[in-house]
């Protein structure tokens, strides 16, 4: 089993290709030169789409990423949710994914929502070189490059999908009645 790789300061490489995605990229370089404990807003839809998840699940979609898959493009965690980077086009075609999954239903409601971010969305993204202690901003797995993997929908769908069957047990039994009296017959003869 592999596990996510402990990368939690962006390159310059990685710094260049996040400043890429909004319209004055050398701005955003430079606001980062003179401060690079800023978090900033950038848009998505051409660099990369986001796929916003709560913590707990998106760390189980991590996971999956990690041990059964390819691995993961550029992960951060910003204020109780988990932001993973994704290829352009992932925000738009993902949701119709997960409704083919049956994402919707009554038995897949103790699944969190997943908040899609593409063409026209903007997100926050941590500091370069975040060493926040309290772990509201960070970057889990930094980008490195100025062309990192990014995952797909289908990709992400399959890491969903499989983060949510671990979380939700399924029993072919009936609950068990909590006001039943229960005897142990294990020692009667």
């Amino acid at each position: 089993m592999s596990s996510a790789p402990n990368v939690t300061r962006v390159s310059s490489d990685g710094a260049a290709w996040l400043a890429s995605a909004g319209t004055y990229a050398r701005s955003t370089l430079a606001l980062w030169e003179e401060h690079p404990d800023a978090p900033v807003v950038l848009p998505c839809g051409t660099a990369f789409d986001v796929v916003s998840a709560p913590a707990v699940f998106g760390r189980r979609m991590l996971d999956r990423l990690w041990d059964e898959g390819a691995g993961s493009g550029p992960v951060a965690a910003f204020r109780g949710r988990m932001l993973l980077f994704a290829a352009p086009g992932t925000a738009q075609r993902l949701p119709s994914l997960l409704d083919w999954e049956e994402w919707g239903s009554q038995r897949a409601q103790a699944v969190p929502p997943l908040l899609c971010h593409g063409v026209g969305d903007a997100v926050t993204v941590p500091p370069l070189n975040c060493d926040d202690a309290s772990g509201t901003a960070r970057w889990l797995v930094a980008p490195d490059s100025r062309h990192p993997w990014l995952p797909g929908p289908e990709v992400l769908l399959w890491a969903a999908v499989r983060a949510a069957r671990a979380a939700v047990r399924i029993s072919i039994f009936p609950p068990a009645d909590q006001d039943a009296n229960v005897y142990d017959v294990s020692r009667r003869r």
